[in-house]
């Protein structure tokens, strides 16, 4: 195998592309539930820069943030026991599916996202290499397909049943905006978002969460039994989004404690995601931060996936008047919390919330401020 170095010096670079994060301002484990979400893409990116080799089949991937190379044959790919690989050859897997148009290729990656920190990293990974592929082998592919096959992927090779909304962020951002997924039928639309004096501030707890080891799968699972349980009843046709409090309170019994409250927690979000649009286009961002809050306390107590770090940086953003709102993103058991806070109080609340942090968890607190930004493009 060619050394890493000698690699990265001898690529002949045809093309880079930037993929970005994303925050989901509100809507937490709505999008597996055909529900609605409110995401926007970021401005911390992994970058890609991809050349032709000239071979038919081997390919040559090397992420400089593990230090690791990824070699294989375009007709010998296999899943990996884990790791960051299983996204690359995931992607490539649909690919293959797709088109035989695709050649043997050599990729640097260079990752400016913080991985576990809730801002899908791994989105930006698969429709970064999906969308360098496709205009690098002129493969046809859509922005829909790119975002499909990279959802795809992440489910069967490295096992995450994730929603759309990730990848779809990612690749359809459009900076200063928000844009109002429907997952149940991929309608979306741009919503402006002005916020000033106040900035998006995420607070990473530093404690890693892994969807496929968590406990992800097991609460798409239950919504799914819950469901199930409800349309016995109600009928077949009814979703989660025609779903009300009053029909779900007269299920109670056969669906559980737990169950109900995964179902009800999905009633809910579906609705506060549509009062959050609304607020934003009101610029009451007083209703716009509780809403925030009202999603935190449902993953807290409903979901059940916050964590004793998260809650303490919600609950102490509490206490400042310069904070409209504050919640964990992503998956949960870890991760970054969201906070919608004045400009004016930035710079202290941060210092103070690190030393509280350290005081109670010994861990550093890392923090970055973002703006919704656009999608995953060539450079």
């Amino acid at each position: 195998m060619i050394e890493k170095h000698i690699f990265s010096n001898r690529l002949k670079t045809d093309l880079t592309v930037t993929s970005p994060g994303r925050i989901n301002i509100i809507g937490e484990h709505t999008d597996y539930n055909n529900g609605y979400v409110l995401p926007a893409a970021i401005d911390k990116t992994i970058t890609f820069k991809l050349g032709k080799n000239g071979t038919e089949k081997t390919c040559r991937v090397y992420s400089e943030g593990y230090g690791d190379m990824l070699e294989f044959e375009l007709d010998s790919i296999t899943k990996k026991q884990d790791g960051w690989e299983n996204y690359i050859l995931g992607v490539l897997h649909e690919i293959s599916l797709r088109t035989d148009k695709l050649k043997g290729f050599d990729c640097i990656i260079e990752s400016h996202l913080p991985t576990g920190s809730g801002v899908s990293s791994s989105a930006a990974l698969e429709c970064g290499l999906a969308y360098g592929l496709n205009a690098l082998f002129e493969l046809g592919l859509e922005k829909w397909d790119i975002i499909k096959l990279s959802q795809t992927a992440e489910h069967d090779f490295v096992g995450t049943k994730c929603g759309i909304m990730d990848q779809f962020a990612s690749v359809m951002g459009k900076k200063d905006n928000v844009m109002l997924l429907d997952c149940m039928t991929l309608d979306f639309k741009y919503i402006p978002i002005d916020i000033a004096p106040y900035r998006l501030l995420l607070l990473n707890t530093n404690i890693a969460h892994n969807l496929v080891s968590s406990e992800y799968n097991i609460r798409r699972r239950q919504c799914e039994k819950g469901l199930g349980i409800l349309q016995k009843k109600f009928g077949y046709g009814i979703t989660f989004r025609s779903m009300t409090k009053s029909l779900i309170d007269q299920c109670k019994k056969e669906l559980g404690k737990t169950i109900y409250n995964r179902c009800s927690y999905v009633i809910e979000e579906n609705a506060r995601v549509l009062k959050a649009v609304e607020a934003l286009q009101k610029k009451d961002l007083e209703k716009f931060g509780q809403l925030l809050y009202e999603t935190h306390e449902g993953l807290r107590y409903k979901y059940q996936v916050s964590c004793p770090e998260l809650d303490f940086l919600v609950d102490f953003s509490k206490d400042w008047n310069e904070i409209l709102g504050a919640r964990m993103v992503g998956g949960g058991f870890g991760g970054c919390t969201l906070n919608i806070v004045h400009e004016n109080a930035l710079e202290s609340f941060i210092d103070k919330i690190s030393k509280a942090y350290k005081k109670q968890f010994s861990l550093e607190l890392t923090y970055f401020t973002t703006v919704p930004s656009n999608g995953t493009a060539i450079l």
